[in-house]
């Protein structure tokens, strides 16, 4: 039997994430075009996408533009810009939508999909992302461990289907890139949003890998009331997560990817804004609404905000 043919793709913010996922597709024969900033976006189309994988190392042939125009054309869109930018991004982007179109966010947080229907009324399928990658400089991404998906619908009659949800999972699973359907990807998203409210401040503020962390017994303590803190916000907020499997899984990530450094550690030595509002400080807003006291995650938060800060004033 024939192969499916490849979805035309673009991938709306071409960091370590959208790189590594649109380079993989495109590797594996896909249709891609990343959309990033210029000196990335030249330095691709000179050269291609060179990708230090744990597995391999190759420079793969992809197509790359800096503006969001060229997502017109696109059957698939992944979308994964920094959450401080999510809204405007929409915006851009729905212009260019066709009708069927399916989007993919491929970011950090719980509650994307939702601000990007809000935004500009695009409803998207929300994917848990599992990797450790890095740009390590124009036109190469180096990825150092995991490199896995979970998607699910938020709501079983809105949004997208089961069949396109098989659509997407198949078109990665092409690709060599695992990717799960969840019957409840709400939980996923929570699951993840503790992870990475255990590591992302902590690695940001340490300059410490992920696997030295979570062999820390003092790191291992703050991560353990980030997790019991987390898990009381999402039980308010009716998403149940166990404490003891969630705080399982947070070491095992330590083991799974001991070479990681955080997206908000990476932020921090690039000079750039981090994605904090959007991790620790998500849970100090919602806490607050939901009455539930966040204060190891409230902390946390504001030194990397102070950090922050510090950096632009140097």
């Amino acid at each position: 039997m024939p192969q499916k043919e490849w979805p035309r793709v673009a991938v709306v913010g071409a960091g370590a994430v959208g790189c590594y996922f649109g380079g993989m597709l495109a590797r594996a024969g896909a249709p891609v075009t990343l959309i990033g900033r210029p000196p990335h976006v030249e330095a691709i189309n000179r050269n291609g996408l060179l990708i230090e994988s744990v597995h391999f190392t190759e420079r793969v042939s992809v197509s790359a533009s800096n503006e969001i125009a060229a997502a017109r054309d696109a059957q698939l869109v992944l979308f994964s810009v920094k959450t401080v930018d999510t809204e405007t991004a929409a915006k851009l982007l729905a212009p260019h939508l066709a009708p069927d179109t399916i989007v993919v966010s491929l970011q950090n947080g719980v509650d994307n999909a939702e601000r990007i229907d809000f935004a500009a009324g695009i409803q998207v399928i929300p994917a848990v992302v599992y990797i450790a990658a890095a740009i390590t400089g124009p036109g190469q991404v180096k990825h150092l461990g995991r490199g896995d998906l979970v998607i699910g619908s938020l709501s079983p009659n809105e949004g997208p289907g089961k069949s396109e949800l098989a659509e997407v999972a198949a078109t990665f699973e092409r690709a060599s890139v695992p990717c799960r359907i969840s019957e409840n990807v709400t939980v996923e998203l929570w699951k993840k949003l503790v992870m990475n409210c255990a590591y992302n401040a902590i690695s940001a503020l340490s300059r410490m890998k992920y696997g030295h962390i979570a062999k820390d017994p003092g790191a291992i303590e703050v991560m353990k009331s980030v997790v019991m803190e987390a898990v009381a916000v999402g039980k308010a907020a009716g998403v149940e997560v166990s404490p003891e499997t969630t705080m399982a899984a947070v070491l095992k990530l330590g083991e799974t990817m001991p070479e990681a450094v955080s997206s908000t550690a990476q932020d921090i030595a690039r000079g750039k804004p981090t994605e904090i509002d959007s991790l620790n400080g998500f849970l100090v807003r919602r806490g607050a609404e939901l009455i539930v006291p966040t204060p190891v995650n409230e902390t946390l938060a504001s030194l990397v905000k102070l950090l922050e800060k510090a950096l632009s004033v140097e």
